[in-house]
């Protein structure tokens, strides 16, 4: 059964929509897929629905921003299968709109600097939940101002350091939840919380210290981000302390950092199982 547990849509910092995104996993002879927008819900009921109607098995999810602060860095909590998403809705209002917030103050920075309108930015962040990065560098791309999503003018606007919008960059990821936080919300829910791309933010020493104390379910292992050695480490960690181990192509089409195909990594079906049926008496799939 071929899994792909973590991808974006349009509703947070994707380029394509949920049906967009149902059809081509269709395409890819998809079983399952998990859409996991940033800190949002929106997508569970149509997802259901267009799912049931295409023939391919949606997981609920939520992809959560969360901040480590015994070590001052980011990390992203995926929920999957939450029995009481209602409970998680909280959270998603409280970190989108802090998001948004941000994302209006960059905004107004980088179109009064190089000369774009507001309105041309808003339009590419039309069906999104927030603004985020990549909407505003569409934006820039529109206009000449350099040709690729990611490089030197993004590192220019917003590197942590000496970005133009460093200071919103610095204050959005202080503000997110504690990590700690996060991890009790999803288990209130009934959900099942799993380290995403460990890699990403170096979140070794967090993934370590959250197994031994039995507060983490599991840790995405098949990403883009993972090296050969890495995931060896990680199946290593996984054993020891009976992690869900899980695998995304973390799909954001067009606003994704490198080239990665819906269903370039999986999710072993044995994982698949877990999940589906977490708190439940195991069935084979």
């Amino acid at each position: 059964m071929k899994a792909d547990l973590h991808c974006h849509t349009t509703l947070s910092d994707g380029s394509l929509g949920i049906e967009e995104i149902i059809v081509q996993a269709k395409r890819q002879s998809l079983d399952c897929i998990a859409i996991t927008d940033h800190d949002c819900l929106s997508s569970l009921s149509r997802s259901s629905v267009l799912g049931q109607r295409y023939g391919v098995k949606v997981i609920p999810a939520v992809e959560f921003s969360a901040f480590d602060g015994k070590r001052k860095a980011k990390a992203h909590i995926i929920c999957y299968n939450p029995k009481k998403p209602d409970r998680l809705e909280g959270l998603c209002m409280r970190t989108t709109e802090m998001r948004k917030t941000r994302g209006k103050i960059m905004a107004n920075k980088v179109a009064e600097k190089y000369s774009i309108p507001l309105e041309h930015i808003a339009k590419h962040s039309s069906g999104s939940k927030s603004i985020y990065k990549c909407h505003i560098m569409h934006a820039l791309m529109d206009y000449g101002h350099t040709t690729k999503l990611y490089g030197q003018l993004y590192n220019e606007i917003f590197h942590t350091e000496d970005g133009l919008c460093a200071e919103e960059v610095k204050r959005e990821i202080e503000e997110y939840p504690e990590v700690k936080f996060v991890l009790q919300l999803i288990h209130s829910a009934g959900g099942v919380a799993v380290l995403a791309h460990p890699k990403v933010y170096d979140n070794f020493d967090l993934l370590e210290e959250l197994a031994q104390n039995g507060d983490i379910d599991g840790v995405e292992i098949w990403h883009q981000s993972v090296s050969k050695s890495d995931e060896r480490s990680l199946l290593d960690l996984s054993e020891k302390h009976n992690l869900i181990t899980t695998g995304g192509s973390d799909f954001h089409g067009f606003y994704s950092h490198k080239a990665k195909p819906l269903g370039s990594n999986l999710t072993p079906p044995r994982s698949l199982n877990k999940i589906q049926y977490f708190g439940k008496k195991e069935v084979s799939v």
